[in-house]
């Protein structure tokens, strides 16, 4: 039972598996703080983070899917038809408990299969994986069967190193490729998810350091003066983080890396902190700002979070954080060099800014 759990995510590779199963931390090592910098400086001169980080889930996923040839190619080394018995494989696996990530994650894919329509097609029976597999494997024969017959018989060789060498045809071309699709919709959908929570932390934890704010981690205020920290949880909801500017006066923020999305949830997320707190033996004002990717063409978000003491900022607007600066000029009287920094300016100050932001700790 053990040897069948284990057999897929052996011939996957430990280097492939820790990439597979790497979190925000993990993520950072192997992409590099240098990259992460230059990601999060892109986020802060208005670009899209999907598209700053593009090149960091291809870079994953072309890595993923050369260790999906080379779990075929090492399977079929050691079985000649491992190919044709990867769905009875992959299906015994499933239909086991308790699997890791990666192991249910790798039996999907070899199923066409990823988390989501697994819980829709299958409704997370495992009883049904059965007669799933039958009318995969025959839809796979189907197209086998014209592909046949509109392009020809598929042949040749695949050496992996020094192996030995494995016959391809229709059937190891049609298992591979659906694993691929497979595979690369579960990590972009996965990523889309882990790099937007990572770089939450990351770009407010960088602006407010970049505003002259010192981060206190988990030890909560110390002076109760230019200090801030990272999703903290107040009397109400919880914030993605607190700054507090001088005796009596703060804000928190929330940001959230999405499109135009709802008005009335961006409304809410102004709305739904208390505008006092107790810090210490004193009450505080607390403004809020909550920074989206973006804000619909005539929408009038931005006047009716004003008329409710709160404040909306678009990260799709180039320089953004002096938005920010400007906005705690106006509510708080903070005073910093980028309020009224000459927007030629801005680019190389944040760049320059940036060099000794401290991300780890805010990892």
């Amino acid at each position: 039972m053990g040897e069948i759990r284990s057999s897929l995510t052996s011939l996957f590779g430990d280097e492939a598996l820790s990439l597979l199963n790497a979190g925000g931390m993990e993520l950072v090592k192997k992409i590099g703080l240098d990259t992460v910098r230059s990601v999060v400086l892109d986020v802060m001169s208005g670009r899209n983070l999907r598209d700053s980080a593009e090149m960091l889930t291809r870079q994953r996923l072309a890595s993923l899917n050369a260790a999906m040839v080379s779990m075929f190619l090492r399977g079929s080394a050691d079985q000649p038809d491992f190919a044709a018995q990867l769905p009875s494989i992959a299906t015994r696996i499933l239909q086991q408990g308790r699997l890791s990530k990666s192991e249910r994650w790798i039996a999907q894919w070899v199923l066409g299969l990823t988390d989501k329509a697994s819980q829709n097609v299958l409704r997370d029976d495992a009883a049904l994986l059965d007669e799933y597999r039958e009318r995969y494997v025959e839809t796979c024969n189907e197209v086998i069967e014209r592909s046949v017959a509109e392009y020809g018989p598929l042949s040749g060789e695949l050496r992996l190193g020094e192996g030995t060498a494995t016959e391809v045809g229709w059937r190891f071309m049609v298992y591979l490729l659906g694993a691929v699709g497979a595979q690369t919709l579960t990590i972009r959908g996965s990523e889309k998810s882990a790099y937007g929570k990572l770089f939450e932390r990351l770009v407010l934890g960088s602006l407010l350091h970049i505003l002259g704010f010192r981060f206190v981690g988990d030890k909560g205020p110390q002076s109760f003066e230019r200090e801030f920290w990272l999703a903290s949880r107040g009397d109400r909801r919880e914030s993605d983080a607190t700054a507090l500017w001088r005796a009596g006066q703060g804000v928190r923020f929330d940001i959230g890396f999405i499109g135009r999305g709802n008005p009335e949830i961006s409304l809410d997320k102004v709305t739904r902190f208390a505008r006092e707190i107790e810090l210490g033996k004193s009450r505080w004002y607390m403004a809020t700002i909550i920074i989206v990717d973006r804000i619909g063409r005539g929408s009038r978000l931005k006047d009716l979070a004003r008329e409710v003491e709160g404040d909306i900022v678009q990260m799709s607007m180039a320089y953004w954080p002096q938005e920010v600066a400007q906005i705690l000029h106006q509510r708080l009287g903070f005073q910093h060099a980028l309020v009224d920094m000459p927007h030629s300016e801005i680019r190389a100050f944040l760049s320059q800014a940036m060099e000794t932001v401290p991300l780890e700790e805010f990892l």
